[in-house]
């Protein structure tokens, strides 16, 4: 059972058909009941002007043996003792009105005392009661509505007329509409669940169609082939897209962790080797150890395992410390004991990880100085109420217009920097960049005013907080914003952004 309802196609149908019987069982009572109480309503007219028309005639003076009594409404007519005054000829038993008796008392007429000609007729009354019961007629019980009409006869005698209406015609039009619910009930919820089982399972058609590939794509490992999207606008086809563009997205990041890996060898195996080279020389002959150079390439080596430990922890998501960072303060204090480089900084504060911070900083300077003839220049300034500007600018010959979104790619050194001794691993600038994305930030490189790069880093201002409690920035500048304690991130500098 488990099994023959596990798939989604064979749950809609159930629900669907279940759905529909619940509504058509709920329709189908609902018209039997009008459709009963309507006839019923019906009966209760006939019943009524039946009983009317005998009242009528005995108030005109019609005498209780005379009376003329519809034959397919049975009538009784009753005094206040409950003695039958006439009835039906064809009526042998009654029930329902309170009085089973059938056969009349015999009363010769109307008004036994007085003259009848000059008596005045009688009143009817209104209808005062229905109720339903049992009639026998000419042998057959039938069921009946019955009305009571009370009528004052000219004898100034008030007697009850009851009279009937046959309930045979509600009876036969419930029991045939009730047949017919029965016998199509069944056949149209079997058409409802043929149809949803077919709608079903076209509308799923696409998402098999999805299953099919995706399992091929996981059994092959070709994450270049993409699901087939259907030629509709619906959810599926929706759905077929962002699995395409997951599969995409797999594909690049699959495909940079292999260059990834593959390119951090390549850089690893120098230092490594050229350090193996000079410990087996200095094994040999010890008089021969280059004891700089081992050191260069153990330090090398270990600037560049760290590199590719931060990269790593950025491409796993790191998250961003939310610390208050006084960006030119911190420019100020990395750009220290640098030579021939200026600073020119507005106060300014940012949000982030300050560690990070200082590594972007660290690796655009050295980038900088690396390539300027003679200074470098590092302004932070403002750009509205939110950004924070901080641009690194030397003299030396620039990027080229071609490699400008290449210098920030891992692992990528342009020509000139290609020597081991200066142009690093090429992992600075891309570092630099992602750090700066993790910040909500930019970096791009043009063209300096002096002719050289000029390396430009935008970082969203930290806002002021609105919460209660607001206190100063330990070191913030006269007029600097307010921050909030409590549940806003604390300034950099304090005790809370010391210890993260």
């Amino acid at each position: 059972m488990r099994r023959l309802f596990g798939s989604v196609r064979a749950r809609a149908t159930l629900a669907a058909t279940a759905v529909v019987a619940v509504a058509l069982v709920a329709a189908g009572a609902v018209v039997l009941l009008s459709l009963r109480s309507n006839l019923a309503g019906q009966a209760d007219t006939a019943a009524d002007g039946a009983a009317r028309n005998v009242a009528s005639q005995i108030a005109q003076g019609v005498p209780y043996r005379e009376l003329d009594l519809d034959g397919d409404h049975p009538a009784q007519v009753v005094d206040r003792d409950g003695r039958v005054l006439a009835a039906s000829e064809d009526l042998e038993a009654i029930s329902g009105t309170g009085v089973s008796e059938v056969t009349p008392v015999g009363r010769p007429d109307a008004r036994p005392d007085g003259d009848e000609d000059d008596a005045e007729a009688g009143e009817v009354g209104e209808v005062t009661w229905h109720g339903q019961g049992r009639a026998t007629v000419d042998g057959e019980s039938i069921a009946y509505r019955f009305a009571q009409v009370e009528v004052t006869d000219r004898g100034d005698r008030t007697v009850r007329v009851y009279a009937g209406a046959s309930l045979e015609a509600q009876q036969d039009a419930v029991h045939t509409a009730a047949t017919v619910m029965l016998v199509g009930l069944p056949v149209l919820l079997a058409v409802v669940a043929r149809v949803t089982w077919t709608v079903t399972r076209r509308a799923l058609r696409p998402v098999e169609a999805i299953r099919s590939e995706m399992a091929a794509i996981t059994a092959s490992e070709d994450l270049a082939r993409r699901v087939p999207v259907p030629d509709t606008h619906d959810e599926v086809a929706r759905l077929a897209r962002t699995t395409n563009e997951t599969l995409a997205a797999l594909e690049t990041s699959v495909e940079r962790q292999r260059r990834f890996v593959a390119d951090a060898s390549h850089e690893l195996r120098s230092p490594i080797a050229s350090l193996r080279t000079q410990l087996e020389v200095a094994a040999a002959h010890p008089e021969l150890l280059n004891l700089d150079g081992a050191v260069e390439d153990t330090v090398r080596l270990q600037r560049l395992a760290a590199d590719l430990l931060l990269l790593a922890r950025l491409d796993a998501g790191e998250r961003v410390a939310d610390a208050r960072v006084e960006l030119a303060a911190l420019v100020r204090e990395r750009a220290a004991g640098r030579p021939g480089v200026s600073v020119r900084a507005e106060a300014v504060e940012v949000t982030g990880s300050r560690g990070q911070l200082e590594r972007v900083l660290d690796n655009l300077l050295d980038n900088a100085r690396r390539h300027a003839r003679s200074a470098v220049v590092v302004t932070v300034r403002r750009d509205g109420d939110r950004r924070a500007v901080v641009e690194v600018a030397d003299d030396g010959d620039g990027v080229p217009a071609g490699d400008r979104e290449r210098v920030f790619e891992r692992f990528v050194r342009l020509d000139e920097a290609r020597a081991r001794d200066d142009g690093g691993a090429g992992l600075g600038l891309a570092i630099a960049r992602d750090v700066a994305a993790r910040h909500g930030g930019t970096l791009t490189v043009r063209d300096a005013p002096a002719g050289g790069a000029l390396f430009e880093l935008r970082l969203p201002i930290a806002q002021p907080c609105s919460c209660p409690g607001v206190r100063d920035v330990p070191g913030a500048p006269a007029g600097a914003p307010r921050w909030a304690s409590g549940p806003c991130p604390a300034p950099s500098g304090t005790r809370a952004a010391r210890g993260r």
